[in-house]
C-alpha cells in the first residue's frame, strides 16, 4: 500500500515536471517575452539574471591573484589612457551622468566615475580584494548580453590590471584631474611609439 502511494506521488511529480517543461518551451517559442532594450525585464527575470551573474563572477574571480603594485603612478597613468579610449563612452567620466550612447543601453552600464555603492554595481561585497578580482575578471572576460565586451583579445593581464588600478582612483577625480591624467597618458603613449 505504501509502495502504491509512493508510485502515484512519483507519477504526479513526473507529470507536473513534464507539463512545466512543455509550458516553458511553449513560452520560449511564443515570442511573447519583450526583447527590446527599451523594455526593462520583469522583476523575476532581472533578479534571476543578476543573481546568476554575480554568483558566476564571484566563483570565477575568487582565485585571481591581485598584484601588489596597483597603487603605482605608472599603472594609474597607463590605465587612464585605456579607460579614456575604451571605457569612458559607456562608463562615463567625472562630471558626466549620461551620454547619447548610454541612454539606449539596457542594462545601463554603471557610471564608474561614481563610488561603487552609488552606481550599485559593486558586487555587494565589502572586501577590497574581491572588488579588485571582480573588476579584473569583468574587464578581461566581459559579460554576456550586457554590452560589456571581453578585453582579453589584444590586451594582456598587465594592461587590464592597469585599468583596474585607474578604476580605484576614478571616483575621487575631478573633471580637471581626469583630463590631466588622460592627456598626460596620451602624451606618454605617443612618446612610446
Amino acid at each position: 500500500m505504501a509502495a502504491n502511494k509512493f508510485l502515484r506521488c512519483g507519477k504526479c511529480l513526473m507529470i507536473t515536471a513534464v507539463v512545466a517543461m512543455l509550458g516553458g518551451l511553449a513560452f520560449l517559442y511564443s515570442g511573447l517575452y519583450p526583447m527590446g532594450a527599451d523594455v526593462p525585464h520583469n522583476g523575476l527575470t532581472y533578479w534571476g539574471l543578476e543573481t546568476m551573474r554575480e554568483r558566476s563572477i564571484s566563483r570565477a574571480a575568487s582565485t585571481i591573484e591581485v598584484p601588489n603594485d596597483l597603487a603605482s603612478s605608472e599603472r594609474l597613468l597607463k590605465g587612464a589612457a585605456d579607460y579614456n579610449a575604451m571605457c569612458a563612452s559607456c562608463h562615463l567620466q567625472p562630471g558626466k551622468n549620461q551620454s547619447d550612447f548610454t541612454l539606449g543601453l539596457y542594462p545601463a552600464p554603471p557610471n564608474l566615475a561614481q563610488k561603487g555603492d552609488d552606481h550599485g554595481h559593486d558586487g555587494g561585497h565589502d572586501d577590497n580584494t574581491y572588488a579588485l578580482q571582480r573588476q579584473f575578471w569583468i574587464i578581461k572576460h566581459g559579460i554576456k548580453a550586457s554590452g560589456m565586451p571581453s578585453w582579453a583579445p589584444g590586451h594582456d593581464d598587465e594592461r587590464i590590471w592597469n585599468m583596474v588600478s585607474f578604476l580605484q582612483r576614478l571616483p575621487e577625480l575631478s573633471t580637471g584631474q581626469y583630463q590631466v591624467l588622460t592627456a598626460r597618458s596620451d602624451n606618454t603613449k605617443k612618446q612610446e611609439h
